[in-house]
């Protein structure tokens, strides 16, 4: 028996996969929404073991993402090969609580995966989801779902197609209406692939919460008309809520050396007891399957519903070194798995040179800002995991903060910070926003002002964590009852976010003085794997 592939094969925040194989080696890339540097790539020789090996967006004049609302910026991420070059497209999103969406659909290309990619070239703004798909006969096209803003319109309006000219580097021709989708609706996400005489396309259905889903069309025509699968859709949780896998949908093909066909999905693992606390976000998971004797694409083993493991082929197998669990500060630049927001990592605000072994963050806007702030972070990938640092710091006011902070956006992040206090001088505990509201857990505040260093911690188990303190790194204090990690969700309080929560150091001067946070040491170490 084959070895099996374990789902998620991504775990924590790792969304939207576009899934492609270049000889031996497969690759996968997966949204950044407003966290940089943009789009991850993935690498795999055996689908069961994968890495993080680059990031794509990693330069301001690349993107500019400072403003951009939350759970907004990069979308879908759309990995492409042919004859020797990378082509990558994806959606800027500018804005997203509107009726309109102001979408910015860029093209990049490079000649390795790990870059250097080309400038982005923007190519159009009617929808998001852009794929880019490289006919046999030699023929490029731009495919997207269409964003329609009018009343009494449906806001997914179906998928359109333009030829894309890879002389001129732009697009030329009429736009096609290929597939308006199933009752299901709001169809995106498509994927278009050749096989046996047909162009099958793959669409996401049904929108990215509970009711999403992966449905498929066919034509032997490229610009249609497009016949759907009569038993769609191909996978989903919706009919479900107890499955440990929800939101299960946008999926991405591969087909592997030997023949056998493979689908790249994102998928969430709700808190047990939960259909939508999901705050490790959306997660990419991997489905054998195939096809039927009528040319339509199956779960391989059977049902619609996402296998938790499923047979992997027969690829030698592969294994990659893990990252550490304590970062010491000691390299010369942040790699992996930390990012930023919005903006990228620079020496104005974020050093490991002005204090060998340290890293040293100057303090900017709060962690309301949709532009410049101090924060580095980490997704968090176990519902069983612990985070430590430990800091030096002295406030001169309340204006200025620095510490561990559970983060999902501006609306939404648990802060354990140290700061100015008059009756206390300096202070150290809790500041909280849900759902925009913002508190402090005055009751559990210490006064810390004879403390040389601040040692910071959070334990998260399943729905419940619980910030701890320390002088020492030996006599831990909570500085907070349980609190409930299940606000740090996508779904929570009736939002649709997209990232999931992330664990990470800040540093805030509202005086804009750029104090000095130096922090010796970031451990994230998980307790139970899944």
């Amino acid at each position: 028996m084959n070895q099996m592939i374990v789902n998620p094969v991504l775990t924590g925040f790792h969304p939207d996969p576009s899934f492609i194989r270049v000889g031996d080696d497969y690759y996968i890339a997966t949204s950044t929404f407003e966290w940089f540097p943009g789009v991850v790539i993935h690498h795999s020789k055996d689908l069961i073991h994968w890495h993080s090996i680059s990031r794509v967006l990693t330069e301001a004049s690349q993107v500019d993402l400072r403003g951009n609302v939350s759970s907004g910026s990069i979308w879908a991420p759309a990995l492409s090969y042919d004859q020797g070059v990378f082509y990558l497209l994806y959606t800027d999103v500018k804005s997203r609580k509107s009726v309109y969406k102001d979408l910015h659909n860029y093209l990049i290309m490079a000649t390795d995966i790990r870059g250097p990619w080309s400038q982005p070239v923007r190519l159009n703004g009617s929808g998001f989801d852009p794929f880019l798909f490289h006919d046999k006969n030699g023929t490029k096209w731009l495919l997207n779902m269409r964003w329609d803003f009018r009343k009494n319109h449906s806001n997914f309006s179906g998928i359109i197609m333009q030829e894309y000219d890879q002389e001129s580097g732009k697009l030329t021709g009429s736009i096609h209406e290929i597939y308006k989708g199933t009752p299901i609706g709001v169809t995106e996400g498509p994927q278009l692939y050749q096989k046996d005489g047909y162009y099958y396309l793959l669409t996401a259905e049904g929108g990215t919460g509970i009711n999403h889903m992966v449905t498929m069309a066919r034509s032997h025509s490229i610009t249609g008309p497009y016949e759907t699968d009569p038993d769609y859709p191909i996978m989903t949780t919706a009919h479900d809520l107890n499955y440990p896998f929800q939101q299960a949908g946008h999926g991405s093909l591969v087909e592997t050396q030997s023949g056998e066909w493979y689908m790249a999905h994102l998928c969430t693992r709700p808190i047990p007891g939960t259909a939508t606390m999901n705050p490790l976000g959306r997660e990419t998971a991997i489905q054998r399957c195939e096809w039927t004797e009528n040319g339509w694409l199956r779960l391989a083993h059977d049902g619609k519903l996402p296998a938790l493991e499923t047979e992997a082929p027969e690829l030698p197998i592969c294994i990659f070194e893990e990252l550490p669990e304590k970062d010491d500060f000691d390299g010369e630049m942040l790699g992996f798995p930390y990012q930023s927001l919005r903006v990228p990592f620079d020496e104005s605000w974020v050093s490991l040179k002005e204090r060998p072994g340290f890293l040293c963050l100057r303090g900017r806007e709060s962690l309301a800002s949709l532009h410049d702030q101090s924060l580095i972070a980490r997704p968090i990938q176990h519902f069983e995991c612990t985070a430590t640092t430990c800091l030096e710091f002295k406030p001169d006011s309340f204006m200025q903060m620095a510490g561990l902070v559970l983060y999902y956006d501006d609306s939404d992040y648990y802060y354990l910070r140290v700061t100015a206090d008059e009756i206390r001088g300096t202070s150290l505990g809790v500041v909280l926003c849900k759902g925009g509201n913002y508190d402090e857990i005055s009751s559990m505040q210490l006064s810390v002002e004879n403390w040389e260093r601040y040692y910071l911690k959070v334990e998260i188990h399943e729905r419940e964590f619980i910030f701890y303190a320390s002088p020492d790194g030996v006599g831990w204090t909570a500085v907070c009852t349980p609190l409930d990690f299940g606000t740090l969700s996508d779904e929570y309080g009736g939002k649709l976010g997209f990232t999931g929560s992330f664990v990470g150091l800040c540093a805030q001067d509202l005086d804009q003085q750029a104090k000095r946070a130096y922090f010796d040491f970031f451990e994230y170490k998980a307790l139970v794997k899944p």
